[in-house]
């Protein structure tokens, strides 16, 4: 059974246990809408996260979720519509 909500400690969390974190990137500063490659994460990092994701809440995401939403913020709010689709099939 998949986890009810996705938020944005726990993208935080996967992305240090993924990818860790720029020692010049203050994962607990506001960085709900910076761009992820300004927070030092690239693509190979962000496919890490976005299989760690789809594990630890039992979804599967589109192969465009990352190109689609760049910030914290619109990644939260993606995975969290496909938990809610996942929840109401």
């Amino acid at each position: 059974m998949s986890k009810q909500e996705f938020t944005i400690d726990d993208l935080k969390r996967i992305l240090l246990e993924g990818a860790g974190a720029d020692e010049a990137v203050d994962l607990d500063g506001d960085i709900l809408d910076a761009d992820f490659e300004a927070l030092g994460y690239e693509s190979l990092a962000l496919l890490e996260t976005g299989g760690r994701i789809e594990r630890e809440f039992g979804i599967t995401l589109d192969d465009d979720i990352f190109s689609d939403n760049s910030t914290p913020r619109t990644l939260v709010e993606a995975v969290n519509q496909h938990l809610k689709v996942s929840v109401d099939a």
